[in-house]
């Protein structure tokens, strides 16, 4: 049966698993990156569309209401990418051992874990929706904004969990192309759909939501029509759904460091929020809405090479060619820092004119250039430390991710953003990013270096 699918898979243009340990490295990243920096380009201007729309189309107080809601959506997005991640990573280490009925039995998994983990989630929150914002730094003129939003994207989590996990399915198994094509058509549609609920049909802050779940279902009926086709390698059928105790540890396992990673950075919006509201006050919050915002654009850029290196450093380390993947991380890592040192340029010689896309409010945008300008300070190096935190989700070493990952936000970061602010007040704030962002980039170095030289003496013994 694998057999017929294959041939299929050659007649319809899926680039062939095999063809991940033997065409050029930098041919092979292009091909998979530039699909997936679309896609995750298109994919962080969900927020910012909502954003812009919020801004312009609601008011300032708005942009804060919808900041408080960062917690509770990095919340949602840890349990997403707990799934997404590991899934993404294990069907290529399966497709590179050329275990073919474990990487449907992976697809069968990823559906009832979202479905379970999706359904699970919304139904806590939308309980005590309320208190939790107010945890989150909600106050008496922002609340609204916030239970407005937060409730329909709460009644769509399901569908958001289960676009985001077979997306990742999709790039993962050779289609990063039709993976692109799903994300560009949610965010056209996200973008037809904001201006006609906010404005033609009034419906405020909750139609930049509707409009958001509205366009992740229609991709998400695409992936369905995909995946139920008997034709393709991977595809649903009887016999994967049920739960393999091994496969779900190895995705549990694998995706447990960017689990920890938007735990953290849940634990990290709400400290930030904290110290704004109490030193800036609803404002300082909206600021912080828009240079995240902003942050999160570059960020996603760098994301797509990773998910474009992802399945080729994952195919070339089950294949134990170890000398691809380091060639597929270095090359990775000088478009990363090339990434966010465009980030820097334009953030720090432009702040006025991009922070003018989400507002006009002249406090508001006061506040926000003044966090810009902090923030992205040392944001070149980033792009290597998220480069490199990546490879070793890539290739299944996932302790070690981990420990990247919670060095930069839990050993650096979180202590920054306790003392800092008492000193500094709102700087303190700001200037606890970048500050973090430095310290775990020396850390990461020095991790990356050691780790690439046991690859190049495991393959100078291979080849003894």
């Amino acid at each position: 049966m694998y057999l017929c699918a294959l041939k299929t898979i050659g007649m319809t243009g899926q680039k062939t698993p095999t063809a991940l340990g033997t065409e050029k490295i930098g041919k092979l990243l292009m091909q998979y990156a530039i699909p997936a920096i679309i896609a995750m380009t298109a994919s962080s201007l969900y927020n910012m569309v909502d954003s812009i729309f919020i801004g312009h189309g609601v008011g300032a107080m708005a942009i804060s209401g919808l900041a408080l809601t960062f917690p509770l959506m990095n919340l949602a997005a840890a349990f997403g990418s707990l799934v997404g991640v590991g899934a993404s990573t294990l069907v290529s280490v399966k497709l590179g051992q050329k275990d073919y009925e474990g990487a449907n039995n992976v697809l069968g998994n990823v559906f009832m874990l979202n479905l379970i983990m999706g359904v699970a989630f919304s139904v806590v929150f939308l309980l005590f929706l309320d208190p939790v914002l107010y945890f989150f730094g909600a106050s008496e003129q922002t609340i609204s904004y916030a239970r407005d939003y937060m409730r329909i994207i709460l009644y769509g989590n399901v569908i958001t969990h289960m676009y985001l996990g077979l997306n990742s399915v999709l790039r993962s198994s050779g289609y990063p192309k039709m993976a692109m094509f799903a994300t560009l058509l949610s965010v056209v549609v996200n973008c037809l759909l904001n201006p006609l609920f906010i404005f033609v049909l009034d419906w405020g802050i909750k139609g930049a939501a509707w409009a958001t779940v509205f366009s992740q279902l229609i991709s998400l009926i695409g992936q369905f029509i995909h995946f139920s086709r008997p034709t393709q390698l991977l595809h649903f059928h009887k016999g994967i759904y049920k739960p393999h105790k091994e496969l779900v540890d190895a995705i549990i396992s694998i995706g447990m460091s960017p689990f920890l990673m938007n735990l953290c950075s849940c634990l990290i919006v709400l400290l930030i929020n904290w110290g704004l509201k109490e030193h800036g006050g609803d404002m300082a919050i909206g600021a912080y809405g828009i240079v995240n915002r902003i942050v999160f654009l570059f960020v996603m850029i760098i994301m797509g090479f990773n998910q474009g290196m992802q399945p080729i450093a994952g195919y070339n380390f089950g294949a134990r060619q170890f000398h691809r993947v380091i060639d597929v991380t270095k090359l990775t890592t000088k478009w990363g820092i090339g990434v966010a040192t465009f980030g820097f340029l334009i953030c720090q010689l432009f702040p006025e004119l991009i922070v003018g896309f989400f507002t006009t409010d002249e406090e508001l945008t006061s506040a926000a250039v003044y966090g810009l300008h902090i923030v992205f300070a040392v944001f070149p190096i980033v792009g290597f430390q998220m480069v490199s935190t990546n490879f070793f989700l890539s290739v299944g070493l996932s302790k070690m991710a981990i420990f990247l990952s919670l060095t930069r936000q839990m050993l650096f970061l979180v202590p920054c953003l306790i003392v800092l602010p008492r000193i500094w007040g709102t700087f303190g704030v700001w200037v606890s990013i970048p500050i973090a962002d430095l310290t775990a980039t020396i850390v990461t170095a020095i991790v990356l270096i050691r780790q690439f030289r046991k690859f190049r003496q495991q393959q100078a013994e291979a080849i003894r």
